[in-house]
């Protein structure tokens, strides 16, 4: 696949689980369909309702950051198509969990219909609901890794409560729809996180239900 190939040269693509992911879960399954000739292209792409599926050099980066590995169980804020939730699983394998959610009805619909493509839902590895992702899901806490798919000013006390003591979360902060920037944070303890930041990225806002 050129792309992949493409973000292996660039550096995006390190990882050998995140590589084969990237070569297995083929992302013209969660695009709409007057979008399939630009599938495989390095290009956000409208997935409807003001949203899109991110571009792979982004998507490629933050799974770098965010370091999946076999066995996590991983929250995804923000799950839109359902591809990151698919390239998640395929890390994880059959001992993880990848929780998506969304808040947006028609989106959770479309991104459980592509993830039906694949055998997660069926192997109970995988699964999208629809919700607030300011929230989180407490029910399913505490996660090995959380990654939110859209910015904000700053990220959600809920979701940094609702990471492992050990864990990972990647999310943009920034205003809305200018530069920003991409934050990974590490919780080192139950009230002390270190984090690093990557700007130059824009990403559609999380909205937080009312």
């Amino acid at each position: 696949m050129p792309l992949v190939e493409d973000l292996i040269k660039q550096g995006y693509l390190r990882t050998p689980k995140i590589i084969k992911a990237f070569r297995s879960i083929d992302r013209s399954d969660f695009v709409l369909p007057e979008d399939l000739e630009y599938a495989n292209e390095n290009t956000p792409l409208s997935i409807g309702c003001e949203q899109t599926i991110s571009q792979p050099l982004t998507v490629a980066f933050m799974l770098e950051l965010l370091a999946p590995r076999a066995g996590d169980k991983i929250f995804d804020v923000g799950s839109g198509s359902g591809w990151t939730v698919a390239l998640l699983a395929d890390i994880v394998g059959k001992k993880g969990e990848v929780w998506g959610i969304e808040r947006i009805l028609d989106l959770v619909d479309f991104g459980k219909l592509n993830l039906k493509k694949y055998d997660f839902t069926n192997k109970g590895i995988a699964s999208i609901r629809k919700g607030d992702g300011y929230k989180g899901l407490p029910e399913f806490a505490p996660f090995d890794k959380i990654i939110i798919a859209a910015s904000g000013s700053k990220i959600p006390f809920a979701l940094k409560d609702q990471l492992k003591i050990g864990g990972r979360l990647v999310m943009p902060i920034g205003d809305q729809y200018q530069s920003q920037d991409i934050v990974a944070i590490a919780k080192n303890t139950a009230t002390d996180f270190s984090a690093a930041r990557y700007p130059g990225f824009i990403f559609v806002p999380l909205i937080k239900e009312t």
